[in-house]
């Protein structure tokens, strides 16, 4: 049944429509709630070239369905914030030329990034080169649309949310991976996925299942017994799914991203109790212990997974037209969160994501206060309230802050323009520390710098 909705047409702005795979997903997502379809829907993106192509494929979609949805397209940030509800940021700033430095300067010290979008050297500078960017958002949002609820989906997601909400804005950062490791988890022991209870909370792609339970049955025990037998070290890759880095879905099989090969999450688990929520992949790159040389790293990951390469091949033609042919056939919501917590403050209806947020010292209470942290959070018509989850067990808080401390130096960085938190980040990052030597990281660091100089904040050129 339809609620009624505590918003009337209500402006949705999404910021960076145009990225790679997911914003159009998201637009599917929102149009799967009745009562967001007489919203208009504002598609912002700095290139017109990559912005054309979805906004034509999101007014065919709404025609094909008959709503009456109004569609901008806009080149002018002002103007899309002007007057919002609810802002969704989904942006990489520099594309895939500059993601390249990112992971490839770094290689050259033998720093080998998966992804190299959340901690370490190229998530630092993936931040540092958004500030700019994230500064003219603010500055506008706060004159034209105060009150709008910001919805974050760039990474590096912790450093990028702790920015916005430091600047001013009531912003939370949405990830995928708590649906997504759990879905995975339930189909690891055949249990329906649905009659599942699950307790998740950390930082984020670094957030652990600290309960999970069918009925009254613990299902750690059984978890910890499967995943062991099934993802040991030095066993080799089988015959796998591939993965397009599209994960706005639930995977319905194994695949080489999530649940064929998790010998490193398998080992935290055994190591320090509990299961994480982010990928093998991801989760190698966050800690000193998987990485050290390519033979140990092939022993944990038998079959490599490369987010750049996948980046770097994409069709985003392709890649729209075909989710366009699926949501004419069926228009249902994926496992991400936006367009929940717009329809639940849109309607009124409660729902509960799992958010980044400030911690503030209340929320996690042995993680740091200035840190950013993932939570449940309940959504209705007063927006996203965190929930207070008390201390983590003692190991998992001491894993956390370890990139906790990167997380905060490099959002101190933008906020004061210190090169030398720069290097401090850099240099404290896990896995950076377990490679190369305190001169090595500084000339690394150095050399990201200069690679990034023209799309860095000014306070922080020179």
């Amino acid at each position: 049944m339809t609620t009624t909705a505590f918003i009337s047409h209500p402006k949705i702005t999404i910021i960076g429509a145009g990225g790679f795979v997911f914003p159009f997903r998201l637009i599917g997502d929102i149009l799967s709630f009745a009562d967001l379809r007489e919203a208009t829907l504002c598609l912002m993106d700095v290139n017109p070239d990559k912005l054309g192509p979805v906004a034509d494929a999101t007014r065919e979609l709404v025609g094909h369905h008959g709503f009456a949805t109004t569609v901008e397209e806009t080149t002018d940030r002002r103007a899309a914030l002007d007057g919002a509800d609810i802002v969704i940021i989904t942006f990489q700033v520099g594309g895939v030329e500059s993601y390249a430095h990112d992971v490839k300067i770094p290689r050259k010290y033998g720093i080998d990034q998966a992804v190299g979008d959340t901690v370490g050297p190229g998530g630092v500078f993936r931040f540092l080169r958004s500030v700019a960017s994230y500064d003219a958002i603010i500055d506008d949002a706060l004159e034209v649309c105060p009150q709008a609820a910001f919805i974050n989906y760039a990474n590096p997601m912790a450093m990028a949310t702790a920015y916005l909400n430091a600047r001013g804005l009531h912003c939370v950062g949405l990830c995928h991976s708590v649906q997504g490791t759990t879905r995975m988890l339930a189909r690891s022991l055949g249990v329906p996925y649905d009659e599942v209870r699950y307790r998740c909370a950390g930082i984020n792609h670094q957030a652990w299942v600290l309960e999970f339970s069918h009925g009254r049955e613990d299902l750690y025990p059984r978890l910890r017994e499967v995943m062991t037998e099934r993802h040991q070290r030095g066993r080799g890759g089988s015959e796998l799914a591939g993965d397009d880095g599209d994960h706005s879905e639930a995977a319905e099989e194994f695949n080489v991203y999530e649940g064929g090969n998790e010998q490193v999450r398998t080992t935290l688990m055994n190591s320090f109790g509990y299961f994480e929520t982010e990928s093998s992949h991801h989760a190698s790159e966050y800690l000193p212990y998987f990485r050290k040389t390519p033979e140990l790293t092939e022993e944990y990951i038998p079959e490599r997974w490369d987010y750049y390469e996948i980046c770097a091949a994409h069709d985003d033609q392709g890649d729209i037209d075909a989710q366009l042919e699926r949501l004419k056939e069926e228009l249902a919501p994926s496992v991400e969160y936006g367009a929940t917590i717009a329809n639940s403050i849109v309607t009124g209806t409660p729902s509960v994501v799992h958010g980044n947020v400030p911690n503030a010292g209340s929320l996690i209470t042995n993680l740091p206060a200035d840190a950013c942290v993932e939570v449940p959070c309940l959504v209705d018509a007063n927006g996203v309230q965190p929930t207070a989850i008390g201390d983590l067990p003692l190991q998992l808080a001491a894993l956390n802050r370890t990139n906790v401390g990167v997380q905060t130096l490099a959002v101190q960085a933008a906020l004061t323009g210190s090169r030398e938190n720069v290097h401090h980040a850099v240099a404290l990052d896990p896995l950076t520390a377990a490679q190369v030597t305190l001169e090595d990281a500084r000339a690394m660091t150095d050399e990201l710098f200069a690679a990034h100089h023209d799309l860095l904040p000014k306070k922080l050129q020179d």
